[in-house]
């Protein structure tokens, strides 16, 4: 099954993002809000992480890590797909394990609606 996921991709998309509100904890920063010219059907969200984390292996790894925590939570939780997520990781992401991410994340999601 194709996944309902789709990136954000203009700058003023992630500026307004930037903007609205937003929801932090020890692993990522979640700035959600609605954009204009969104399709309610599917899933905008995007994951940054700083180039001050690690190299591109390193950052490539969170990213993964995140798209596949949410792949899940698209299945296993109710996510407003009206609203648009940007997702921040911070560098507390590389030591402890996707277990505990995954649960505090899911916890995190579930409070936004």
């Amino acid at each position: 099954m194709k996944s309902k996921i789709f990136a954000l991709s203009k700058n003023e998309e992630f500026k307004n993002l930037l903007k609205q509100k937003k929801v932090s904890n020890k692993y990522v920063t979640i700035f959600f809000g609605r954009l204009l010219d969104k399709s309610n059907s599917r899933l905008n969200i995007s994951f940054v992480v700083k180039k001050k984390i690690g190299n591109a292996v390193v950052r490539n790894k969170i990213k993964r890590r995140l798209r596949n925590i949410m792949n899940e939570a698209v299945k296993k939780i109710t996510i407003n797909f009206n609203y648009s997520f940007l997702v921040i990781a911070k560098s507390s992401m590389l030591n402890n394990e996707y277990k505990i991410i995954k649960e505090k994340l899911f916890q995190d999601f579930k409070n936004l609606r």
